[in-house]
């Protein structure tokens, strides 16, 4: 475990001299994906501040679960998200046999070096609107700080979950590069009240792939409407994490050579 720790601390140093090194770059990368997330809850302040909005919310609290989700995605792409990628590519070229060759597990060490401290500007922006929200609803409890960071733990344990299995994909489907683009389609349902969608689309988000755990969950918890079927909805975000992790040591044993 503390060779682990040695090596991820050493990646991270990597990637910091790489951002310290190309300046320029890395604040105009952190730049362009804090705009690209931003934009959404700007929209939600405009939509508001016509006169509309989403019945039963007030533009603080959808600006919670926005800004939620904009802090969980930018861990994601920090820490994780990054396999999916490093995984085609290396499949593609060939690269894969250098890693597996390595004496630590491939997973772990992809993961790694693919930490990115480019998301840390996006992270930025979701906390400042998280900030800006939280002052402006009636103040939580200590029990639903804890139900937010179980939450929002577990929200961060699907989107490992179903980018592991994304990865796990490649080994065999090289060209999946818009396999992740249904999935960002399916992840934006996290953004908004689930209140607002019908019963079918619930079931959906809640248990099936429960993208709601991502952002709305959590934000639902510190505005005190977090509930016992939230609570049930760990569960599969649990499932779908351990399933990741398995298909995609799995898919490593099956691997073959190059291009799949």
């Amino acid at each position: 475990m503390i060779r682990y720790l040695k090596i991820y601390k050493e990646c991270i140093k990597v990637d910091f001299a790489t951002a310290s090194t190309y300046r320029l770059n890395f604040f105009l990368n952190c730049i362009i994906m804090l705009l690209g997330d931003i934009f959404f809850p700007l929209i939600t302040v405009l939509i508001y501040g016509s006169g509309a909005g989403f019945e039963g919310w007030t533009v603080y609290e959808v600006l919670l679960i926005q800004s939620v989700f904009t802090m969980s995605t930018a861990i994601a792409d920090m820490t994780f998200h990054g396999i999916m990628w490093a995984t085609m590519d290396l499949v593609r070229n060939g690269g894969m046999e250098m890693v597996l060759i390595l004496p630590v597990d491939t997973m772990f060490i992809l993961m790694a070096r693919t930490f990115s401290f480019e998301g840390i500007g996006l992270f930025a922006g979701g906390a400042a609107i998280f900030t800006i929200a939280i002052l402006n609803i009636p103040a939580p409890s200590v029990w639903e700080w804890l139900q937010f960071l179980a939450f929002f733990i577990s929200g961060l344990f699907v989107m490992m979950g179903i980018g592991l299995i994304m990865a796990a994909i490649s080994f065999k489907w090289v060209g999946n590069s818009r396999i992740p683009e249904i999935f960002d389609c399916i992840r934006s349902f996290g953004k908004y009240p689930q209140s607002v969608f019908p019963k079918a689309i619930l079931v959906f988000t809640s248990f099936l792939i429960p993208v709601a755990m991502i952002a709305y969950c959590p934000a639902a918890a510190l505005l005190g409407r977090g509930n016992m079927t939230m609570f049930l909805m760990i569960l599969p975000c649990v499932i779908f994490l351990l399933f990741g992790i398995f298909l995609y040591k799995y898919m490593v044993r099956l691997y073959q050579g190059v291009g799949g």
